[in-house]
């Protein structure tokens, strides 16, 4: 039965319908084993035989490594770049004393949570030396003494600190740009007064928490 379905093509047959006669078996053969021979040189044919009628074969594959592509890192902006755009600068309207107790608020719950709470039993100089390492952003800062007597007097909130100058917001609502150097400035906060000399604060507040500072019994201006 199965030779009555399955029979080649006679030439009268593939004339009449016009289809062309395929190779006879040993043409297919021959065929097969001149490209596996191509193909998998490096196999015996007895072997590549074998596999052939036991599994399929893959005869060729090649894996491509994925190339692994570095990430680039964005590059932040400068100092001189950020100093062009004004990013940090505080526009005249927002010049406002009350805008900014909220965030005087936000600052004494910050220092009593990092001194564990201010009682009355606190030490001074725990307390001074937390202080000193503190981010005082929000802070209401004075400056009582200077070689500069303008200075003498200005109190209001620090808004921003640089290496060398505090901004400050005062209840005028007039901000005031005061060098570090030469003045000293006081802390107040629950009671407790904490002395700044500016002369020996120069440091941006991020560099500030890695300081050691040294204690000295005096400190000139």
């Amino acid at each position: 039965m199965k030779s009555t379905i399955y029979r080649a093509l006679s030439q009268e047959e593939a004339k009449k319908y016009d289809v062309q006669p395929g190779p006879g078996p040993q043409r297919a053969e021959a065929f097969v084993k001149a490209f596996l021979k191509r193909s998998v040189p490096h196999m015996k044919q007895q072997l590549c035989e074998d596999q052939l009628q036991r599994k399929a074969v893959v005869l060729e594959y090649f894996t491509r490594r994925k190339r692994r592509e570095k990430k680039k890192k964005s590059k932040g902006l400068s100092a001189r770049q950020r100093r062009s755009l004004r990013l940090f600068d505080i526009k005249p309207q927002q010049q406002r004393y009350k805008l900014f107790l909220p965030l005087h608020e936000l600052w004494k719950q910050y220092i009593r949570d990092l001194c564990s709470g201010l009682r009355p039993d606190t030490q001074p100089q725990m307390m001074q030396a937390k202080l000193l390492k503190a981010d005082l952003h929000g802070a209401i800062i004075s400056v009582t003494k200077s070689k500069c007597p303008s200075y003498v007097g200005v109190t209001g909130i620090l808004l921003q600190e640089t290496k060398h100058v505090f901004k400050i917001i005062t209840r005028e609502d007039q901000l005031k740009v005061i060098p570090k150097l030469n003045c000293v400035f006081t802390v107040e906060i629950d009671g407790f007064i904490s002395y700044i000399y500016g002369s020996k604060f120069q440091l941006r507040s991020s560099e500030r928490s890695a300081k050691k500072f040294k204690a000295k019994g005096t400190i000139d201006l």
